[in-house]
């Protein structure tokens, strides 16, 4: 019997696997809205805590019949930890990338890659997407069929970055079909993407959001519902806005520092507990050294790209220019990006801005 066949009241971890599960206590609201919603399909017992949900410990035994089928498309720096957290927790995660390398990275980290995005997602219950833009999102979900391929019931949860328009007209083609959506963009970078404690940022109706929550505890550290869908977008909009300019300050202070002889470590120690703090002085410190994570500690190589900061800025300026918003410094930090990736640096993190204050990169002169 396929996915498609099974009696709706009848659960993901039904007994027809010939197991007789052990179910612990659970939330009664995610149980009312995983039921009401279908994404989980009804089971009957009795919720009395906010512990591990009952079908995310039947998930953990890797028996057949027991796990929650996800659908993750898009294996780079940041999806492929992400997706591996899942498969950790113990749901089947099949992934796929356009990338043969990305496939071949998911499949080392013990997670089944696909040919196909329609393959990928066949009778998944979640559909995960993590993707540079909107028209990636589109053509995964509409042209490549992974939206017709998953379950009749299935949840299309977007990680990826795009534009609340964007959100809000891919949801709309999605829930048109009986499934469901949230736009779900994080914050937190690869760092928080590999430790599992990324920030979310959720646009959506409640009761899928309830559903979800288990698969975004076991990959990040906060969860908030921003308001419909699209409101995730733009929050994570306003958010990078800040993050860019937190970054550019960042950048000059410390070029500033080490010409006037002050350590990167005494800057980050003093503005850190002082006014001058931010998550890019304490994280991303763009001098190598003092933060190990950071990526100034790997000549700038796999981090959050040029390029994509440079698109995100793009869409708050769109959005700042529709909403009558004079956004200068946002304008100024994106023309600095455009220098970096006419300098051939857009696929380097974008905390290598500091090579357009230090002189390193050639297009320096042109942003004085």
């Amino acid at each position: 019997m396929n996915r498609s066949e099974r009696s709706p009241a009848e659960p993901l971890g039904h007994p027809r696997a010939s197991h007789s599960p052990h179910v612990s206590p659970s939330c009664a609201i995610l149980h009312s809205t995983c039921t009401k919603s279908g994404l989980f399909r009804r089971y009957n017992v009795a919720h009395t805590s906010r512990q591990k949900p009952w079908w995310l410990t039947l998930c953990g035994t890797r028996q057949e019949g027991n796990t929650v089928k996800i659908c993750w498309i898009g294996l780079g720096n940041m999806g492929l930890p992400m997706a591996t957290h899942l498969h950790t927790a113990g749901h089947d995660v099949v992934g796929f990338d356009l990338s043969p390398d990305a496939r071949d990275a998911a499949t080392a980290a013990g997670l089944r890659s696909a040919n196909s995005a329609a393959e990928a997602a066949e009778n998944a219950d979640v559909v995960v997407t993590m993707l540079p833009n909107g028209e990636h999102v589109k053509a995964a979900l509409f042209e490549a069929e992974a939206l017709d391929a998953s379950a009749v019931d299935a949840l299309v949860l977007d990680c990826s970055t795009i534009s609340a328009e964007q959100a809000r007209e891919i949801a709309d083609a999605v829930t048109a079909t009986g499934r469901r959506f949230l736009d779900a963009p994080v914050s937190g970078g690869t760092a928080g993407a590999q430790n599992g404690t990324l920030t979310f940022m959720v646009g959506g109706e409640s009761a899928d959001l309830e559903a979800a929550r288990p698969l975004l505890e076991a990959m990040g550290a906060r969860i908030f519902h921003a308001g419909a869908v699209g409101a995730g977008q733009s929050a994570k909009m306003v958010n990078n806005m800040m993050l860019a300019m937190n970054m550019q300050s960042t950048c000059e202070a410390a070029v500033l520092a080490q010409r006037l002889g002050i350590t990167p470590q005494t800057v980050i120690d003093i503005a850190g507990v002082s006014t001058g703090d931010s998550w890019a002085l304490r994280n991303y410190y763009p001098v190598a050294g003092p933060v190990d994570a950071a990526p100034s500690n790997r000549n700038f190589t796999g981090g959050f790209s040029v390029a994509l900061m440079r698109k995100d800025l793009g869409l708050a300026l769109d959005a700042a220019a529709a909403h009558g918003v004079d956004t200068v410094a946002t304008a100024e930090v994106a023309r600095r990006l455009d220098n970096l990736v006419a300098d051939g640096r857009g696929s380097l993190d974008f905390s290598s801005l500091i090579h357009l204050i230090d002189g390193t990169a050639s297009s320096a002169g042109s942003t004085r």
